[in-house]
């Protein structure tokens, strides 16, 4: 059994096109190495012709599955045909049908729960369907057990009923969606993952946690993945990788670390007579870093970037920390760049608003390459006041625009280490030298190289909501909103953002990386200064205010 790391993959709904998803795991395990298995949610098989011509090639052994795959059954009428046992069979070689209900467990100790199918109400339930005597019959005898602590992966066809609760919202129409009965086998089972596919969509849940702060011993925490269909038109991600030590082989301590995103369990309702069966209280001493053994990749067109920080607190927990005594409003010795400073390099300033301002980066990497700064002192962008970040944000949408209209894509990002001063880098990049996938790649690789943990936040995740003022972070926003994100926590190269920009791959100016390598004449500074501000005059929204 031993804490070796198994690597998984897990796909949503296959629906026929077997061959792209083989492919593209070959691809994958070329590029990253073999994994372990493959666990597929959702529909695996389609009723058309071709689908099922495309699967008999398997069937008959003409085409072989390139990892051990296995497959959740219909989740409706029409692809019933494809599974000749209910229980459970092989369906070709190294393809296996898990069942309509069951648990799976691995020579390594890894222990899957199953749900296939939509759940149904009357008794008996079409052959497609579950019912709650189903999911019953599967989690009872399981937390009878004094010993269960839960199971390491859940596999559903559909969604959990209420999974977003206390968490970030997916991209799907909610008042339908989900099963009430797999709800409550996710809040008993305790996957530390469960996913699901059915819904088209991909969204990945903040972890919640499954203990009551404060009056039950900790828990691990469980993470909900839902992915979208292969080869999907809207290029939602279908595929999730992984690594896990299996649950029996975790030391205790590490198996119940609490990230700093973990939010209330979303199955979980206030009890009667309005004492919250969860309390919004959480210990401080929980708040820790991830078990160094779990990581997992987001399988983009071509990266493989680690997808694991959602660093983000429930709205419980904000209210139950202490509050943050007010930044000072003054360094502590000269500063660069607060603009009432007499350090201030004036002639390099581009656009001045009511919170922020605008300036050019000195020795920048491209001639228009510029900084969005608060004009009063603050470290970082977590310690922003709501105004400030408004602004700012107004600043990047205006700088955003401008580079577009010179046709480039901007690349954003920000090291709140050994800096006193906010400075926010936003880097033109031309959009027919590279694109956004390349840019997202040079990161992730240069990353890998220097052992640097990279990791993809959801779009919509705010700084603020995944770490503390004071704590010292390096994050990258590209074009399309995709953000990668860094916690520091001993040493990190000064320049790391500016390495990646400048290297071979992106803009190609290596001997750019270090800004005090290519300093200007205050005459060219000035120049540069005017040009960007000329450009920039009809997106600049503090003119017009």
């Amino acid at each position: 059994m031993g804490d070796t790391p198994l690597r998984v993959l897990t796909c949503g709904d296959v629906e026929g096109k077997i061959n792209v998803l083989f492919n593209r795991v070959k691809a994958i395990q070329k590029k990253s190495g073999q994994f372990d298995l493959l666990l597929c949610v959702g529909e695996f098989f389609a009723s058309s012709a071709e689908a099922e011509a495309e699967w008999e090639e398997y069937k008959s052994g003409a085409k072989k599955a390139p990892i051990h795959t296995y497959v959740l059954g219909a989740a409706n009428q029409d692809t019933l045909k494809y599974f000749p046992n209910s229980d459970g069979c092989e369906l070709a070689e190294n393809i296996t049908y898990l069942g309509r209900r069951g648990i799976f467990t691995g020579a390594t100790g890894l222990q899957i729960a199953y749900i296939s199918g939509r759940e149904g109400q009357q008794e008996p339930a079409p052959a497609h369907c579950f019912t709650p005597k189903d999911v019953t019959a599967l989690v009872a005898p399981l937390v009878s057990t004094s010993s269960f602590k839960g199971v390491d992966i859940l596999l559903t066809s559909q969604w959990p009923r209420g999974v977003w609760q206390y968490g970030n919202n997916p991209d799907i129409n909610t008042k339908s969606c989900g099963s009430p009965s797999l709800a409550s086998a996710a809040d008993k089972l305790r996957p530390r993952y469960h996913f699901a596919g059915l819904e088209g969509a991909h969204y990945e849940r903040l972890p919640y946690r499954n203990h009551m702060v404060l009056q039950e011993n900790a828990r691990h925490v469980s993470r909900f993945i839902a992915l979208a269909g292969v080869n999907n038109p809207a290029k939602k991600k279908y595929l999730y990788a992984f690594s896990i030590v299996p649950l029996k082989g975790m030391d205790p301590a590490e198996l119940v670390k609490q990230p700093q995103d973990v939010t209330e369990n979303p199955y979980r309702r206030p009890a009667k007579g309005g004492q919250k069966e969860w309390p919004a209280a959480t210990a401080t001493a929980e708040v820790e870093e991830e078990p160094a053994t779990q990581f997992f990749f987001d399988l983009g067109k071509k990266s493989q970037t680690p997808g694991q920080g959602r660093k983000r607190h429930s709205e419980g927990e904000r209210q139950s920390q202490p509050k943050q005594p007010r930044r000072p409003l003054q360094p502590t010795g000269p500063c660069w760049f607060c603009l009432a400073s007499p350090e201030v390099e004036k002639h390099l300033v581009v656009s001045i608003g009511t919170h922020c301002y605008v300036a050019l980066a000195k020795g920048g990497l491209t001639s228009d390459h510029v900084l969005v700064l608060p004009i009063g002192h603050c470290q970082s962008a977590v310690e922003l006041s709501a105004e400030e970040l408004s602004e700012l944000q107004r600043y990047k949408a205006a700088v955003r625009d401008c580079y577009r209209s010179l046709g480039r894509r901007c690349v954003t990002f920000e090291r709140n280490y050994r800096s006193q001063h906010l400075q926010l880098q936003l880097v033109p990049v031309p959009l027919d030298k590279c694109t956004t996938e390349d840019i997202k790649e040079a990161f992730v690789v240069q990353a890998q190289e220097q052992q640097i943990e990279l990791l993809e936040i959801p779009e919509h995740t705010d700084l603020k909501q995944m770490v503390q003022p004071g704590t010292p972070y390096f994050y990258v926003e590209l074009d399309t909103g995709e953000k990668l994100f860094h916690r520091i926590k001993k040493n990190f190269p000064l320049q790391f953002g500016r390495e990646v920009l400048a290297s071979e791959a992106l803009l190609n100016t290596p001997t750019r990386a270090d800004w005090r390598e290519c300093k200007n004449t205050r005459e060219e500074e000035e120049s540069m200064a005017q040009r960007f501000r000329k450009a920039f005059r009809r997106f600049d929204f503090s003119l017009q205010d």
